[in-house]
């Protein structure tokens, strides 16, 4: 399991479409070039793929995102504290020098 948020405003739910609507899509344009339907090629039906992803991206756009949840932006610390992981620059202490990338202290050459 994933311990990332994941969001279900409108936005995001109708973003999430794009993949399945693309995959129906290629498999209308596959059936119809199966069964001789007119003059269907899927050579020559490549726009209306791009159509359809037009279309989910402009009902996305178009979508509210009431109750948007940002999974980036790292979860605000409930306490108010500012501990830090260690080694990290924070203006508390001072900082462990490092040395030549590839080569730790104390190692030959």
């Amino acid at each position: 399991m994933s311990d990332r948020i994941r969001c279900r405003c409108q936005r995001c739910t109708i973003r999430s479409l794009m993949g399945p609507a693309i995959v129906i899509t290629l498999g209308v344009l596959f059936l119809l070039q199966q069964t001789h339907s007119g003059n269907v090629s899927l050579g020559q039906t490549w726009p209306v793929i791009l159509l359809v992803a037009g279309a989910v991206s402009l009902a996305a756009a178009l979508a509210p995102m009431t109750g948007h949840v940002d999974s980036t932006v790292p979860p605000a610390n409930p306490a108010g504290n500012s501990n830090s992981a260690p080694g990290s620059v924070s203006g508390s202490g001072p900082v462990a020098p490092q040395g030549p990338i590839g080569r730790t202290p104390g190692q030959g050459q």
